[in-house]
């Protein structure tokens, strides 16, 4: 491994993410119980069963042509032998060509020439088979198994399921190469045959160059659709979000010459160059005129010795899209989302010089968005989500001219993707339910619901300031920093309403309590507990307002769950969060993700001077004891930790209340 990549440590951190990356997908789709439409498409049997249909017919391809070449050495045996006895009948005397044996001699090699002119006829009959089986198989199954690849390819960017069949790929499309090279050689040796022997009515010279044509003309396809990108565009620092490229930032991108040849090796020169293409609106208003070129190297020759596998392929490793400058005033026509629809696409070009062809390779990237400020992944990554779900054309860049609405249960499932792939769990089929009530309101059912770009991305949710999406990507942002070990648990129903909440916990044991995120703001998550009334004939419900990124940078979510008290009337200061629902013990759900036990406050910390009282930070909220009107959010307001601390440990829970009741807005 050090001798590998200790020229490039961030190489191996992407293969080591991308394998833990696969590893959480496995281990969450395990707890899935139902595979969504576009997973189920691509693993189809049917799909499966052709690609074992076309290993095999490849392996028969290449034996057909191993034994086309013994019939090749047969026919060259045969004309060496009938050379040799031509010659040594012509170097007679003409006296003794009269003889009987010679004429008897001449027999036999009329019946040989004629048996020569069989075998001619037979073996670019074989030929002509083995060239038409090799051209039904590309036309047919192995194109559509390119295709199903880079399909599979788009959905794996996107947080699907990791796509493989490369290697298998490769091994076809190296052996049709090797089986038409094989063709071509033998092609030759029939016009070497041809220049020492010919006669009337030889098929050699009608049928031969015809053949030929059509070896080389296969030739060139295959090398054409060989060349592909194996790894598409990524920045380094954002595994998980492919395809977004920040202007003057580093990404990588691999590609692969499925026809794998030694002699190739570092004999291919590929160079990356960025499509400029000028977006146009639908109203034919010019969007926007940026355009880029690429910084570093951009050349590099292809090799056997960088992958692992040992496959004909390059890596660019430091590549930087640069903007160029434009007139001046250009950017006044780029709306908020301007940028990030605008696709791009990087493309490479290559030339292939091999037994006297010589052949252009060209391919690109999937469609990506360049960004100047990392304030736009979001939506770029929005982007490139409804391209690769609504589209299997490799090349549309100007798809957001009339992004077509996609079908909202595929777009369940890719955001099902976006939590397994980027936060280590998948979505069950409630919370994806809930999602989807977010999106189409209150419909019976979404399996033919068809959602729009605008609803998904640009339109604000009703009554609030922000998309669906941007409240989407708060929310695994808000995971993925500060709650990630308990999500992995599973301990976070998260995407649940508030009626449905309080359905789950009415009959529940009071102190029961669920974590939902907030549908109200950005990035944040409460918990709601369920309460019994004194009367013991009602429940009440409390949800403590929501805590964001800045809350919990100062205190981890799951010591906040242990330490959280409320302050009722007449009551002393007690933590109300006893089971996790639907009845696990809190501190046996959580217990492993606490940092520490929580400090006594009596004790004299070890960094603190003398004479000083220790705190501990410890949530505090105040609820009103008065059942005839809901507990309002000023209610639940939290007490500065330092403070409580100080009056917990010197005043009466009455004291306390009295302070409490004096409307002071952080006690």
């Amino acid at each position: 491994l050090q001798g590998k990549y200790h020229g490039n440590p961030m190489h191996i951190a992407v293969i080591i993410s991308n394998c833990l990356r696969e590893e959480r997908r496995i281990l969450a789709a395990a707890s899935m119980p139902v595979q969504g439409p576009l997973e189920k498409s691509l693993q189809n049997s049917v799909v499966s069963e052709r690609q074992r249909n076309v290993e095999h017919k490849v392996s028969a391809i290449k034996n057909s042509a191993q034994m086309t070449d013994q019939d090749v050495k047969y026919l060259e045996d045969l004309q060496e032998e009938f050379d040799f006895r031509y010659k040594t009948i012509q170097s007679l005397e003409q006296s003794d060509k009269n003889s009987v044996l010679i004429k008897q001699e001449m027999l036999a090699l009329q019946a040989m020439l004629n048996t020569l002119d069989y075998k001619r006829k037979e073996v670019l009959s074989k030929i002509g088979r083995v060239i038409h089986e090799i051209d039904m198989l590309m036309s047919n199954m192995l194109t559509e198994e390119l295709l199903d690849w880079k399909r599979r390819q788009q959905i794996a960017c996107i947080g699907g399921p990791l796509h493989g069949g490369l290697d298998q790929l490769q091994n076809c499309f190296t052996l049709l190469a090797e089986s038409l090279f094989q063709v071509r050689r033998q092609l030759e040796k029939l016009d070497e045959l041809l220049t020492r022997l010919t006669y009337d009515g030889d098929p050699i010279p009608v049928q031969r160059p015809q053949l030929l044509e059509k070896v080389n003309f296969l030739l060139y396809n295959l090398f054409r659709n060989s060349f592909v990108v194996e790894r598409q565009p990524c920045m380094p620092t954002h595994p998980q979000r492919p395809m977004v490229l920040k202007t003057l930032i580093q990404f990588t991108v691999k590609l692969r010459l499925l026809i794998k040849l030694p002699e190739l090796n570092y004999q291919i020169r590929v160079k990356a160059t960025i499509d400029n293409v000028t977006c146009v609106h639908k109203w034919n208003i010019l969007c926007s005129n940026r355009r880029f070129l690429l910084c570093g190297t951009h050349v590099k020759a292809m090799n056997m010795d960088e992958s692992a596998n040992g496959s004909l392929s390059v890596e660019f490793r430091h590549l930087q899209p640069k903007e160029m400058k434009s007139s001046a005033g250009s950017k006044g026509n780029e709306g908020p989302h301007m940028v990030t629809e605008e696709l791009h696409s990087i493309s490479f070009e290559t030339q292939v010089c091999l037994c006297g062809l010589t052949i252009n390779l060209e391919t690109s990237s999937l469609p990506v968005v360049m960004i100047s400020n990392v304030s736009q992944l979001p939506n770029a990554w929005a982007s490139i989500i409804w391209y690769n779900l609504s589209t299997n054309d490799p090349q549309n860049l100007s798809f957001f001219n009339n992004p077509p609405a996609a079908p909202l249960s595929q777009l369940l499932e890719v955001l099902s993707w976006q939590f397994s792939s980027y936060v280590g769990r998948g979505l069950n089929s409630e919370q994806l339910n809930m999602l989807a009530e977010k999106l189409m309101g209150q419909q019976v059912s979404y399996n033919d619901y068809q959602l729009s770009w605008a609803k998904f991305c640009k339109e604000h949710l009703p009554g609030k300031s922000f998309t669906f999406w941007i409240w989407l990507e708060a929310i695994l942002d808000l995971i993925k920093k500060h709650i990630l070990p308990l999500w992995i648990d599973g301990y976070v129903m998260g995407f649940i309403s508030k009626e449905k909440e309080r359905i789950l916990l009415k009959d529940k044991t009071p102190g029961t309590f669920l974590l939902r995120f907030s549908e109200s703001n950005l990035g944040g998550i409460t918990f709601t507990w369920v309460d019994q009334l004194e009367n013991g004939k009602y429940v009440t419900f409390h949800s403590v307002e929501p805590y964001n990124k800045g809350r919990l940078s100062a205190l981890p979510f799951a010591d906040i769950l242990r330490d959280y008290k409320v302050i009722m009337a007449d009551n002393v200061p007690e933590n109300p969060l006893k089971y996790l629902y639907p009845d696990i013990p809190k501190d046996k759900a959580f217990g492993k993700h606490y940092s520490c036990q929580p400090s006594e406050v009596s004790k004299t910390s070890d960094g603190g001077g003398k004479g000083y009282v220790p705190s501990v930070f410890i949530p505090v909220s105040k609820i009103l004891n008065d059942t005839a009107d809901p507990p309002s959010p000023s209610d639940l307001l939290p007490m500065s930790p330092s403070v409580y601390a100080v009056l917990r440990e010197h005043l009466s829970p009455t004291v306390i209340e009295t302070a409490v009741s004096c409307e002071l807005p952080h006690l």
